[in-house]
């Protein structure tokens, strides 16, 4: 059994937070420069320019690559002979929060009671925590603070088993034209197919941790990405809704069992500025 404090968890947490809203993946920067590469719009090339030029900007100065840092969502992976010490290892992942945030003077986006007062908490806490026991004795925490404007946009269905994996398609291609500009892109789509009601929109969450563009390692789902993405692509939506071939830089799905009378889908878009940054203690 090893023993983890508290405090390590803690100092984690605000590293990610700030990390995650100041740094740009390198895969995400790979696939706006092949987009770049690829978009035939001239106003569409330029905003993929801007983006591009965005991110290093952020990086070199350490500021928020957008003004909305973010509803922050925790995924750990605990090992099961991890022992926490010096405290509620929940209560140490919102105390990283509330000090990222703050030190790092990102924008605090949560508000309490959301349908009546929608008073702010003043910290962007609680987050939203989601926690896997694996094999073991370290822990990995991934930080993802996810924006508003790109979540909105998301939707979830329990489809038929008959609607089959025409229905899948066509429900995730449905989604991102009702979306429209909305979630700035291009896009990045996360898809949970199966489990159940909540299950599913976890999937399609935990998909976007997937490194951008890496296909799915079971061929059938790799092509079911490839389809999706290409159908996506025609919309001609573009980047930043102004038009253009690249709607999405990627679809990335996620598959589990479900019961014989669903067929549970989740689409979860992430806009262009994917944020994550994890690590391993």
């Amino acid at each position: 059994m090893r023993e983890i404090h508290c405090s390590v968890i803690t100092d984690t947490v605000a590293r990610l937070c700030q990390e995650a809203n100041f740094y740009l993946g390198e895969d995400v920067i790979k696939a706006l420069e092949e987009a770049l590469a690829k978009e035939e719009s001239p106003l569409g090339k330029e905003i993929l320019s801007q983006i591009l030029e965005n991110s290093k900007v952020a990086a070199q100065e350490k500021l928020p690559l957008c003004q909305d840092t973010g509803l922050a969502v925790v995924f750990l992976e605990l090992g099961q002979d991890v022992h926490i010490v010096g405290g509620n290892l929940y209560e140490a992942i919102n105390e990283g929060v509330r000090r990222g945030y703050k030190e790092g003077y990102l924008r605090k986006g949560v508000v309490d009671k959301p349908f009546s007062a929608r008073k702010n908490t003043g910290d962007n806490t609680p987050a939203i925590i989601h926690t896997e026991i694996v094999p073991g004795d370290k822990i990995k925490i991934t930080v993802c603070p996810k924006g508003g404007g790109s979540e909105n946009m998301s939707a979830l269905a329990m489809l038929t088993p008959a609607a089959g994996r025409e229905g899948i398609i066509n429900f995730v291609v449905s989604t991102v034209e009702k979306a429209g500009a909305n979630p700035c892109p291009p896009i990045i789509i996360g898809v949970g197919i199966g489990g159940n009601f909540e299950y599913v929109a976890y999937l399609a969450k935990k998909a976007l941790l997937r490194p951008l563009g890496q296909p799915h390692p079971d061929p059938e789902m790799a092509e079911l990405e490839r389809e999706i993405l290409e159908r996506v692509n025609k919309l001609g939506i573009g980047p930043q809704g102004f038009g253009g071939r690249v709607t999405a830089l990627a679809v990335h799905a996620e598959v589990a069992p479900c019961h014989i009378a669903s067929l549970p889908v989740a689409v979860n878009i992430q806009c262009h500025s994917a944020r994550h940054k994890e690590a391993v203690i």
